[in-house]
């Protein structure tokens, strides 16, 4: 029997992309994570034993499933715990990848706040509102909310215009992932979404053009999404 489709404001899914798709893999769980430290260069600390399993977890589901295999670029953050969960999966993406380190694709950078304790970090700066002012600094020689936003986006920009109608994986952090949605739904530099994104999930956006589209978010199931 053949297959009628129904007018194109009533379907629910869209067609096959076309466009650059920019898959991002949030690092496994890390020491500044486990330890409650501003995780930047000083404090991140690497992956945990539970961030190995998660990342061996997620490469033994790209093993499986190949499919990213059609994947041309690997890029991760600078911070050792995107480096570390980029080479425990990267048994499962093409062999001719080599993954590139870029500081652009780094979490918030936290200045002098690096590698202190939370509660260190407030009791010497202070907490920023960003929901008042985005504008301001974390800590000295650190980013604000907005400068944070700026840098992601011109950041993932570049990879789309370097890579036209290709899929690349990108391993980063839940920030620059949050920093993502917002571009994909077009919402302000400002906002904060406050997503819970899980450690080695991963979250599809295609760039076509104009048109942005959500394709996966927080997937971490043991089989390969459709």
């Amino acid at each position: 029997m053949r297959t009628v489709e129904p007018p194109e404001g009533f379907r629910t899914r869209g067609s096959e992309p076309r466009g650059t798709r920019i898959v991002l893999v949030r690092h496994g769980e890390a020491y500044c994570n486990a330890n409650g430290v501003v995780g930047g260069p000083l404090g991140c600390g690497g992956l945990t034993e539970l961030g190995e399993a998660q990342a061996r977890s997620l490469r033994d589901r790209l093993v499986r499933s190949r499919e990213f295999d059609d994947a041309v670029a690997l890029y991760t953050s600078v911070l050792p715990r995107a480096i570390q969960t980029a080479q425990i999966i990267s048994p499962g993406l093409p062999s001719r990848l080599t993954a590139i380190a870029d500081c652009e694709l780094c979490e918030l950078h936290p200045g002098e706040a690096d590698g202190l304790s939370w509660g260190e970090m407030i009791a010497t700066f202070g907490a920023p509102d960003w929901d008042k002012d985005p504008g301001q600094p974390i800590a000295p020689g650190g980013e604000s909310w907005l400068e944070f936003y700026d840098r992601c986006a011109n950041a993932l920009f570049s990879i789309v215009a370097r890579h036209p109608g290709e899929r690349v994986v990108l391993v980063v952090h839940g920030g620059v992932i949050e920093q993502a949605m917002k571009i994909v739904n077009r919402r302000e530099a400002s906002v904060r979404l406050r997503l819970l994104t899980e450690n080695c999930s991963m979250t599809e956006i295609e760039f076509d053009g104009e048109r942005r589209r959500l394709l996966r978010y927080n997937d971490r199931a043991p089989l390969a999404a459709e």
